[in-house]
């Protein structure tokens, strides 16, 4: 039997949820300034880590965002690190557009 995983955003808690057979597993803090989101915390429960459900949360929380067509500021260390070393989220980031930029680098 498989797990039902589900991530959304709480904006009443000013945080992403993922949940796993309606129980909440873990959740992401974040803070709105503008068209950034900034998260600041990150955690999953005790009894579901070793899951790949950090990453569930934060793939689905970074995509929720995409989709506003918000930026992001990773100041959590866990989402720096994921989209440190998951290429397909770093535009979101305003850090590696100035990088970007400076090298000249284009979409093309």
């Amino acid at each position: 039997m498989s797990d039902t995983i589900s991530v959304y955003d709480n904006p009443a808690q000013h945080r992403y949820e993922i949940t796993v057979d309606g129980d909440l597993a873990g959740f992401a803090v974040y803070y709105r300034e503008g068209q950034r989101i900034v998260f600041i915390h990150t955690e999953v429960a005790v009894e579901y880590e070793g899951r790949g459900l950090g990453s569930r949360l934060a793939r689905g929380a970074l995509d929720d965002v995409r989709g506003r067509a918000l930026r992001v500021v990773p100041a959590c260390p866990f989402f720096a690190k994921f989209i440190r070393t998951h290429a397909e989220y770093q535009d979101l980031t305003r850090a590696v557009e100035r990088r970007r930029a400076v090298l000249g680098e284009t979409d093309d």
